[in-house]
């Protein structure tokens, strides 16, 4: 309930719902048995959210980026460009992701654009490629609506022989960051005012939000935006924090940052074609969890503490949340329904006649080699046991008393066995205390040993 006494959107309740069965055994769970040995294990199911659980998220991360690296981007250079908006366009990109869309589409054209400028040639005869993830949280579970762009630092062109070739660019200077960002920040300006979403008058500019339907939700985007409190006696007041003295020299200014309005650009990380891990990593990072579990704690008092990844500049190295704040927070994190947070641009575009020949699994439109493939060849992808191996270092398909193979056997999902199974294990002492089976987001998902 918000504090007004509406009722919270559906989609945010059962996010909360969903997650409170996360990983719990007395929910559901798979009977995985060694074929050797027979040792059995109890694997818990999953929610499956992408709001704030810290297990589904760090499965979606390694999923996520290994699909791009092994089936979507070239062994080509790729440069990492984050946009970031002023306080008012997160509201309103987190209320209304219609416009957010429109507005993804304008800065993807306008880096496209200057990249096919800088190879040399126009947008009918280049395009370039570009994949974004739309990411909905700062380091303080803050909503912050930002894009993380992965662009190819070069454009593809056909030749006079028809053939598809890449041309490389170098990187942006200073220069031509500050020319960029200026011309997505007109754009955006001039989209946001032709829809009637922003208003001029001689000295100042703002939003027009009467559009908006009347939500509970957005007295907690609000608040979360703005890094203030959103229920209780000190609603309205900026979040406590835990300072220390600030670090000399701890920050540098950085030639691949641009700053204009509340607006910030940065394209100062890439990935060179044959650093491979590098780019994994790097597709780990962004669509990595809003929460990490490592980071928070409990304070004498009953509050959250959530420890700040890097300090700020300030000193800022904690943030204390009232339990009831604190699940504010965590709901404006959660994205509405059918709301799309990877988006693909330029030649990895669904209907870029380029993207069957350019991208390493060949997706796009068919082709003559495709039609040899059985239905089950075209759907195959990396098994959720394959990707925890890959990212996480363990096998589950492996036992992990005689190295053996393990398979699964059942199903549990009825209540009633439910209860007789894990009554049977207690009983003999083999279950472990029922407490929080989630994972922290950095670690692998949970495993209940059945000895």
């Amino acid at each position: 309930m918000s504090e007004q006494g509406k009722e919270l959107p559906m989609y945010i309740q059962q996010e909360f719902s969903d997650y409170l069965k996360c990983g719990r055994l007395e929910y559901g769970f798979l009977r995985v048995q060694c074929t050797s040995c027979h040792k059995e294990n109890l694997v818990a199911f999953s929610c499956k959210r992408r709001g704030f659980c810290p297990s589904c998220g760090a499965r979606r991360m390694a999923e996520s980026a290994a699909l791009l690296v092994d089936d979507v981007i070239p062994e080509l250079p790729v440069r990492q460009w984050v946009l970031s908006f002023p306080f008012q366009l997160r509201f309103l990109f987190a209320s209304d992701p219609k416009v957010m869309g429109k507005v993804l589409g304008i800065v993807c054209r306008a880096i496209a654009t200057h990249l096919i400028r800088k190879a040399g040639f126009a947008r009918k005869t280049a395009d370039a490629g570009a994949i974004t993830l739309i990411q909905r949280f700062g380091s303080a579970l803050n909503l912050n609506v930002h894009f993380h762009m992965l662009f190819l630092d070069g454009v593809y062109t056909t030749n006079k022989h028809g053939k598809t070739v890449f041309r490389r660019t170098n990187g942006p200077d200073e220069r031509e960051l500050d020319q960029l960002l200026h011309t997505i920040s007109r754009r955006v300006a001039g989209y946001l005012e032709r829809q009637g979403l922003l208003e001029r008058d001689e000295e100042n500019s703002y939003l027009q939000l009467d559009h908006l339907q009347e939500d509970p939700m957005q007295q907690f985007i609000g608040h979360s935006v703005t890094y203030r409190v959103a229920i209780g006696k000190q609603s309205g007041q900026k979040v406590f924090s835990l300072q220390t003295l600030p670090a000399s020299n701890s920050h540098h200014d950085n030639a691949q940052v641009a700053k204009a309005s509340g607006f910030s650009l940065h394209a100062g990380v890439s990935a060179q074609a044959w650093e491979r891990e590098k780019l994994e990593r790097l597709c780990r990072y962004i669509t990595r969890p809003a929460v990490s579990e490592k980071h928070l704690s409990l304070t004498p008092a009953g509050n959250i503490r959530y420890q700040l990844k890097n300090p700020y500049r300030n000193g800022t190295t904690h943030l204390v949340f009232e339990p009831l704040d604190f699940l504010s927070k965590l709901a404006a994190l959660v994205p509405k329904p059918r709301v799309n947070l990877i988006r693909y641009h330029g030649v990895f575009a669904p209907n870029s006649p380029y993207r069957s020949s350019v991208t390493p699994a060949g997706r796009g439109r068919c082709e003559s080699g495709d039609e040899t493939k059985t239905a089950a060849e075209k759907r195959k992808a990396m098994t959720w046991a394959q990707r925890l191996k890959r990212v996480f270092g363990i096998d589950i398909e492996v036992c992990d008393y005689c190295a053996g193979s393990v398979k699964v056997i059942a199903c549990i999902e009825d209540k009633a066995v439910i209860e007789q199974i894990l009554g049977h294990l207690k009983r003999k002492g083999d279950l472990p205390e029922l407490v929080s089976l989630l994972p922290d987001s950095t670690g692998p998902p949970y495993k209940t040993i059945i000895v």
